[in-house]
């Protein structure tokens, strides 16, 4: 069988597979346009099933330190290393942090969700009452913060309405004992360990 025909064998094997699961689906009373909706409240409501954790992101900038909370934040390659995040083109302070080049990761933890929420909001000092440090590139550091990550931008990327930003790690470090925070189905979560009978599973 030459390449191509393996190729269209494959096409109607995926053709014949999604039918029959939208058949399955039809059949449990999940309409078409069910499957089929990709309205933003939709897609936040069925992509809130992946749970994440929480940072907030930070930057020193001649108009003083500035911060936004980011959810859609990950680890993106080892050698070199590099991490990545996702802010969204509305926001006001991802293009101040752009500017300047440099900036630091902090991972929340399981105790910040007061943290979480101030850093969140536009129009206010997202730094009232925080007793930040420096880290080595003069970014806030947030006081708690589970993991930080010094970093420098590396990359930026269109992605709809958010960027895919890369940044290039240059320094970090992590307090072990310490919980991050969780957000997953639109609530702050913590962890809890799994029992031994749900691992077996």
């Amino acid at each position: 069988m030459n390449t191509r025909t393996e190729y269209s064998v494959l096409q109607d094997a995926a053709r014949s597979e999604a039918a029959s699961r939208t058949g399955t689906a039809a059949g449990r009373g999940v309409t078409d346009s069910a499957l089929t909706d990709l309205s933003p409240l939709r897609l936040r409501s069925i992509m809130g099933n992946f749970g994440s954790g929480v940072t907030v992101i930070t930057s020193a900038t001649p108009d003083g330190p500035a911060g936004f909370t980011c959810q859609s934040f990950t680890s993106l390659s080892l050698e070199p290393a590099l991490v990545t995040f996702n802010p969204a083109r509305s926001s006001s302070t991802w293009p101040r942090i752009r500017e300047i080049g440099s900036f630091t990761v902090n991972v929340l933890g399981a105790d910040q969700q007061a943290l979480s929420g101030q850093f969140a909001r536009s129009g206010t000092d997202k730094f009232a009452g925080v007793d930040w440090t420096e880290s080595p590139f003069g970014n806030p550091i947030l006081p708690g913060a589970v993991t930080w990550i010094d970093c420098t931008l590396h990359a930026e990327y269109d992605g709809g309405d958010h960027t895919i930003v890369v940044g290039a790690v240059h320094a970090l470090a992590s307090n072990d004992e310490a919980e991050p925070l969780l957000f997953v189905r639109g609530s702050y979560r913590g962890l809890q360990p799994l029992t031994e009978a749900a691992v077996s599973r």
